[in-house]
């Protein structure tokens, strides 16, 4: 996956028997120049018509003269591809919200949920893709990152989620899994009272999404998957792509004794 990539000195192996004398020089000097830097292979577009998710670390990185978030990129079959680089729109926004959640984290993770009594847990924001992404391998300063085109994709299809970290391959294998659904969890749903981390995590979300409306807007929704497994998540308020408009706004509430 991912190949292709050209190193830079194969071009300039293949001019030097092109040119003679000083001419030789000037393209020695341009590659001792260009070396250093960035290195990159064509864009290619991994994953399939389904979903796939960008979890950004905490870390970034200057791309271009921009400041970009790093993580990894699930693809709708379970693979994980590290250092890959959320490069182009809504780049600040994911630093912003994966900034508040950390410090939401940094408060409540260890703190007793008053509903069901049990400890809450690190929350993780991720950013969903409806259809194959569009990725460039680079080389910067001998490390390889893969960089996500995001002012490629249809801003329709591209939404902010958050749910428990552990849980993100779940979510997004649950996603690409057909009879999947979503429903918002009723106020005085007993989930909420399940001593587990479903449980817990449905009702974090909430408490959450009460602390900064304006990234966090929904919380206690949850994926409903066919063996009835649920999955607990909160939305963010941007991006808020039409695309992912099940997810972001389940039309159905979600009662576990039927």
């Amino acid at each position: 996956m991912l190949k292709g990539f050209v190193y830079l000195g194969g071009v300039m192996g293949a001019l030097k028997y092109a040119v003679i004398g000083v001419v030789v020089v000037v393209v020695l000097a341009t590659a001792l120049v260009l070396l250093p830097t960035l290195h990159r292979v064509p864009v290619q577009y991994v994953g399939s018509p389904g979903y796939e998710a960008f979890v950004p670390n905490g870390q970034t990185i200057n791309y271009n003269g921009h400041t970009d978030p790093v993580g990894d990129l699930i693809l709708s079959n379970g693979t994980t591809i590290q250092n890959v680089v959320w490069n182009g729109q809504y780049a600040g926004t994911i630093i912003q919200n994966d900034n508040e959640i950390v410090q939401l984290n940094n408060q409540f993770v260890g703190q007793t949920d008053p509903v069901n009594n049990q400890q809450y847990v690190p929350l993780q924001d991720f950013y969903v893709i409806k259809g194959q992404v569009p990725v460039e391998q680079v080389t910067m300063n001998g490390q390889t990152y893969y960089v996500i085109e995001a002012n490629s994709i249809n801003p329709a299809n591209i939404a902010g989620f958050y749910t428990y970290q552990g849980w993100i391959p779940n979510f997004v294998a649950a996603m690409n899994m057909p009879g999947t659904n979503a429903a918002v969890l009723p106020g005085n749903s007993p989930v909420f009272q399940w001593t587990n981390t479903t449980g817990t995590v449905a009702y974090e979300t909430m408490v959450y999404e009460q602390y900064n409306p304006y990234l966090y807007i929904a919380g206690g929704d949850v994926l409903v998957q066919p063996n009835g497994t649920i999955i607990p998540y909160g939305v963010t308020s941007s991006p808020l792509g039409s695309a992912l408009f099940n997810f972001t706004t389940p039309q159905q509430s979600y009662n576990p004794s039927s």
